[in-house]
């Protein structure tokens, strides 16, 4: 038994060391998909089980970072990539009670709707474990072959429904309970102080709900070029084994 795992650990060294340096962890794995694979199958030298083993812990630590970064307390907020501001439509009403003083209102409303995607991004941790668990060896070999979103792309196709599903009850409880909905309203009645103004309604909790869900997807992007460029980005145990010189 240890023997066939010391040979794919050697081939895995081989492979790996002469491209590492132009390569991330993802162009080391693209190798075993040349014809020199199927050769190494045939011998029994390495699987498919293997192959795909590999790519998925890459990916789950990737994955996992991505939601970490967002869960944390400011994770929304402070990342002006994913931050999550006023929504378009009500921009104009925004900019007006800033001028007449009243900018405390629209900062909260901005606050308490990053705060309600902070607290509603752990979900995601579940749903794409499930995803990779799902994927198949097709699937990883076209995310390694793909373009440079291949994986993001995936999981967007795999997990998108059932990350809205999830996110959007924690959403509209989270609204209420960080004040979103109040704030919103507050904003509201200010604007509605102004002369012949009105302010227009929105579903605020789908809002949020789908600006939390482009803030993941955006974060996971940023993982998968660390994955695809840096070598050493992200690697558990068992890659460090496997690429170990």
């Amino acid at each position: 038994m240890k023997k066939p795992i010391i040979i794919l650990m050697i081939i895995f060294v081989q492979i790996f060391s002469t491209h590492v340096c132009h390569a991330g962890l993802f162009g080391g794995l693209k190798k075993l998909f040349s014809s020199a694979r199927q050769e190494m199958i045939d011998n029994g030298t390495i699987d498919e089980n293997t192959i795909i083993t590999a790519l998925k812990e890459a990916i789950s630590v990737g994955t996992d970072n991505a939601v970490k970064s967002i869960s944390k307390l400011d994770g929304y907020l402070k990342n002006q990539a994913i931050k999550i501001v006023i929504p378009e439509n009500l921009r104009m009403v925004a900019d007006g009670l800033r001028k007449i003083g009243y900018s405390e209102p629209v900062d909260d409303f901005i606050l308490s709707m990053n705060r309600a995607a902070e607290q509603a991004a752990p979900e995601a941790k579940v749903i794409f474990i499930d995803a990779i668990k799902e994927m198949t060896f097709d699937d990883a070999k076209k995310i390694l072959n793909g373009n440079e979103t291949a994986m993001t792309d995936y999981f967007r196709i795999k997990a998108g429904d059932k990350l809205y599903d999830a996110f959007s009850p924690i959403i509209s409880s989270s609204v209420n309970e960080v004040g979103a909905t109040r704030y919103y309203k507050t904003m509201a009645d200010k604007f509605a102080l102004l002369p012949f103004m009105k302010m227009k309604k929105i579903n605020l909790d789908n809002y949020v709900t789908n600006k939390a869900l482009e803030g993941l997807f955006y974060m996971v992007g940023e993982e998968e070029k660390k994955i695809r460029t840096d070598p050493k980005a992200r690697v558990t145990e068992l890659l460090k084994k496997v690429f170990s010189e």
